[in-house]
């Protein structure tokens, strides 16, 4: 019998090289994926393979346990950063690097390495690692059959990077600092010919800095564009934050008529209900 089973071995072993050798091409059974998130003033780009549960137990059994994982399948994941960000309070400059995990009961361990090609705990060398991060699992209701991975909470300089599959989820937290370089830009570009008066004031305010400033800008960025609604509604915005009430009514209810003469129900219904709040 063993020796039947070795030669039926034996001859689809050679079988399948017979047809990769005439190019068949079939579904891998882990398909590869890429994700290009824009985040703060760059991308970051995710590369990895996915694997499927099959109705195997995935966390310690099928991913033991306290030992490097590459954190998919097949080839290593890749992250790539096109400006420095910030992981576990750490500092990481621009470029590529392996994302690595070491999953437990109660705590994972999240690693990001100089390696690129770590497909097994064996090739891993810890003396390459660029950060850890601890971080707890999270357990989920719903089954995630195939291996998931996705940036979320996405702000202007900060998000997560969700590791999620079966009944398990885990978050990698990636913060950037691109304060320096924005006010640089904003100073620069408020000595130009055409300022962008709108895109410095809604940076003022959702950073909470100077909202008498970003009020000045959009009274003239309507000024410019008198039309533009969603311009007008932010003006409103900034005046019902500065405690300016009748302007704030004012500037509400333009935007409103001109979000209803251009048929946007959006916007419509943004004025309405920053009016309600304004009663």
């Amino acid at each position: 019998m063993i020796k039947t089973a070795i030669a039926i071995a034996c001859s689809i072993t050679l079988y399948c090289g017979a047809i990769q050798a005439q190019g068949l091409k079939v579904p891998a059974p882990s398909p590869a994926q890429t994700i290009k998130q824009d985040f703060g003033l760059g991308n970051i780009e995710l590369s990895y393979s996915r694997p499927s549960t099959k109705g195997r137990k995935i966390f310690g059994d099928l991913v033991p346990f306290d030992k490097v994982w590459r954190t998919g399948a097949n080839s290593a994941t890749i992250l790539n950063f096109s400006d420095d960000v910030i992981i576990g309070g750490k500092n990481i400059p621009a470029g590529k690097y392996g994302l690595l995990s070491i999953p437990g009961k109660s705590e994972w361990t999240l690693i990001l390495t100089k390696q690129l090609d770590v497909t097994s705990p064996s090739a891993y060398k810890e003396d390459q690692d660029v950060v850890r991060v601890k971080v707890k699992p999270h357990a989920i209701k719903e089954k995630i059959e195939t291996f998931f991975m996705q940036f979320d909470e996405i702000k202007g300089t900060e998000c997560n990077l969700w590791i999620m599959w079966d009944q398990t989820a885990v978050a990698l937290p990636i913060k950037t600092d691109i304060d320096g370089k924005v006010m640089a830009q904003i100073e620069t570009a408020m000595k130009s010919e055409k300022p962008p008066y709108f895109n410095a004031a809604m940076y003022y305010l959702e950073t909470g800095k100077d909202t008498k400033q970003a009020h000045e800008w959009l009274k003239k960025a309507t000024e410019l564009n008198p039309k533009f609604f969603w311009v007008w509604h932010q003006r409103a915005n900034a005046e019902a934050k500065l405690g300016l009430k009748q302007e704030a009514i004012a500037s509400a209810n333009e935007s409103l008529k001109l979000a209803q003469e251009a048929k946007n129900p959006d916007y419509v219904a943004l004025n309405e209900k920053l009016l309600k709040t304004l009663k």
